[in-house]
């Protein structure tokens, strides 16, 4: 596979919980991000809050909307959470997990 690799964290994109077609969709689009491409709404939208280079990826499902938090590295799309997105604002304390998700993955990878 050209592109960068894919790095995650924590959570798992499979069926179940989501359904086969969100497993696809969002299959088809960190496949896109890993080919250099840069997706807007209503697929991803920047979360600088975060940190620099992360975003939101918007999975909807029949019933539900998933979420995945990831950044984007020069060699790698790094998911660094996932979630089922159940208000319309994220969660501090998801937001501070993701933030020290992220510092202890650059301190082992010595960046």
């Amino acid at each position: 596979m050209n592109g960068k690799s894919l790095m995650v964290l924590r959570g798992e994109i499979k069926t179940p919980p989501m359904s086969e077609a969100a497993r696809r969709e969002a299959g088809y689009l960190i496949r896109r991000l890993q080919q250099g491409e840069n997706l807007d709404l209503p697929h991803s939208r920047p979360m600088p809050g975060i940190g620099p280079r992360c975003h939101e990826l918007r999975v909807n499902d029949a019933n539900k909307t998933w979420r995945m938090i990831y950044r984007i590295d020069h060699d790698a799309v790094v998911v660094v959470e996932v979630f089922e997105k159940k208000t319309r604002t994220t969660p501090r304390r998801l937001i501070a997990e993701c933030q020290r998700r992220l510092r202890l993955y650059d301190q082992a990878a010595g960046d």
